[in-house]
């Protein structure tokens, strides 16, 4: 689907505040909110936006603490990589998983809330998964950048 200025500039509004009304949106397009309703829900089949989320302050809900842990597996067979790739699915601490190259396989983004609590994580829950090699950790100091908006 090729993208024209308006529906760039509605997807621009709908990642900065996406609680807005068709009304809302309408105005700042110069648009009928009909058309408006009409370019979300063409947007919306065409899997442009797939999804409508609340962000939430990660202090407030005891996951501050945030941590991307490098992952090698053992082998790099499908199975391995799928059952890894499951198991992760069921772990709430992860926030984004990454299968990438170079010198590790996986890159998790992982929020909890303190020290202790990655320690426990790392023990009890992702060293358990088989086929682990090994683990690297780097925590998070300061967050200088983190949008979830996609310049369009």
């Amino acid at each position: 689907m090729e993208l024209d200025q308006i529906d760039r500039k509605l997807l621009l509004l709908l990642q900065k505040n996406s609680k807005q009304t068709t009304k809302q949106l309408s105005l700042q397009l110069d648009l009928s909110v009909t058309a408006v309703y009409e370019r979300i829900r063409k947007l919306e089949r065409a899997n442009i936006i797939t999804d409508y989320v609340a962000l939430i302050d990660k202090d407030k809900v005891q996951r501050g603490f945030a941590a991307f842990c490098h992952v090698r597996l053992v082998q790099h067979s499908k199975s391995f990589l799928t059952a890894f790739e499951k198991k992760i699915q069921e772990l709430d601490e992860v926030k984004s998983c990454f299968h990438v190259s170079g010198d590790y396989d996986y890159i998790l983004h992982v929020l909890v809330k303190d020290m202790q609590a990655y320690r426990e994580f790392m023990v009890t829950k992702l060293t358990s998964i088989a086929h682990i090699g090994n683990t690297h950790s780097s925590f998070v100091m300061t967050e200088v950048k983190n949008h979830s908006a996609i310049s369009i």
